[in-house]
């Protein structure tokens, strides 16, 4: 099935503050450009989450892509041919999954990366990998099925091995701490045992060493952080945000680069916001930024014009996508819309593809095909 031609118009603003179409902004000349793309395979399947990483240690990244969220459909990845190119597509397993997510890992210490599925109503999987792209059977991470929306990974508990974050919405969300062989102790506890997350974000929120969950509710529900005591309990949060916020996902990093993580939270019903770090953990000064009715499901960040600061790149549902590029420390950005206003963008994901030094962005949609945007130069302004 040949994929369909997009119509893309890209707009280049700048903002200071606030950014949403119609604001009297002054134009800006563009650096980067994301019109050309290709569809990622031939199936247009209810996609939530897709992720960049080499499967099979060819030193080229592939992609995977997690299927169905509450109806069941097969989950696939799509090895890169050192070109850029993603012809071929390989299920991973033999079943269909209610899939949410499909982080990547080293989950086991043996140098390739292994994956989690993040299942609805079913039991998510552990994936672990042979180092030549191919997972010879799962194993579930809990025998209870629950309404997942989310998997993180990250060290918790500071002993080099990677532990899993488990969010579930309207139910209790949990962790689950690594031997370092792979192998998953009994689910931990973290919240109040009834948010309503469909996200977790973590890093390092007070300066302390140790690895803190940040959490993104909807549903009315405050965000929360919550600090790791450096063992892995984390009964101490504070909230970000209104307390009624509609987030529905979360990404951190150093926008103003004062060596602080700062939050950013993609929003429904309301523009998305930057939350700026004080460095213990404090976030009384923000910035919002996107459209007043913007319906942002997903958010990342990465620097895509390699001028050493991280960029954001939010997906949207029945809105043009958009990359803002960050060019005076998170204070002034270039915002560029890219794909239809069409799609439902549940998720996506960044990384160099063809070897050019610039990341792609690869976008994961529901009822509709999945797409690479290459990341290319913008031509050049006219005098």
């Amino acid at each position: 099935m040949k994929a369909p031609l997009l119509t893309t118009t890209l707009i280049y603003l700048t903002f200071c503050a606030a950014v949403s179409p119609g604001s009297n902004l002054r134009a800006a000349p563009p650096t980067r450009q994301f019109t050309s793309h290709i569809a990622l395979g031939k199936l247009a399947l209810k996609t939530a989450s897709v992720r960049i990483g080499d499967l099979n240690g060819d030193h080229h990244l592939d992609i995977i892509v997690a299927n169905g969220r509450h109806w069941p459909a097969q989950n696939a990845w799509f090895p890169n041919d050192g070109k850029g190119r993603f012809n071929n597509r390989i299920p991973l397993g033999k079943d269909p999954d209610r899939s949410y997510a499909v982080p990547l890992a080293d989950l086991d210490n043996d140098g390739d990366l292994d994956l989690v599925v993040g299942n609805d109503r079913q039991p998510s999987l552990i994936w672990l990998n042979d180092s030549q792209g191919t997972f010879p059977a799962s194993t579930p991470l809990a025998q209870q099925p629950q309404p997942t929306r989310n998997v993180t990974l990250a060290d918790l508990n500071g002993d080099q091995h990677i532990d899993i974050v488990v969010a579930n919405r309207s139910r209790q969300n949990f962790f689950y701490l690594n031997n370092g062989k792979g192998q998953f102790s009994k689910a931990r506890t973290f919240g109040t045992g009834a948010d309503s997350t469909i996200a977790v974000a973590t890093g390092d929120m007070n300066s302390d060493g140790h690895i803190d969950l940040v959490v993104a509710n909807r549903d009315q529900q405050p965000n929360v952080v919550y600090f790791n005591d450096g063992h892995a309990n984390f009964a101490r949060g504070t909230s970000f945000g209104s307390g009624q916020d509609n987030t529905r996902s979360v990404a951190l990093a150093d926008i103003n680069g004062d060596q602080h993580t700062d939050i950013i939270a993609a929003n429904i019903g309301r523009q998305n916001t930057i939350y700026f770090n004080n460095g213990r953990g404090t976030f009384r000064r923000s910035k919002d930024f996107g459209m007043a009715d913007g319906k942002t499901f997903c958010i990342t960040t990465i620097d895509l014009d390699r001028n050493g600061s991280e960029d954001i790149v939010v997906g949207n549902v029945q809105q043009p996508n958009a990359v803002y590029l960050n060019n005076s420390q998170g204070e002034q950005f270039n915002a560029i819309p890219f794909g239809p206003a069409g799609h439902v963008t549940y998720g996506l994901d960044a990384g160099d593809l063809d070897g050019d030094q610039f990341p792609e962005i690869v976008t994961a949609n529901s009822d509709g095909l999945n797409f690479i945007y290459w990341n290319r130069p913008a031509p050049a302004k006219r005098p």
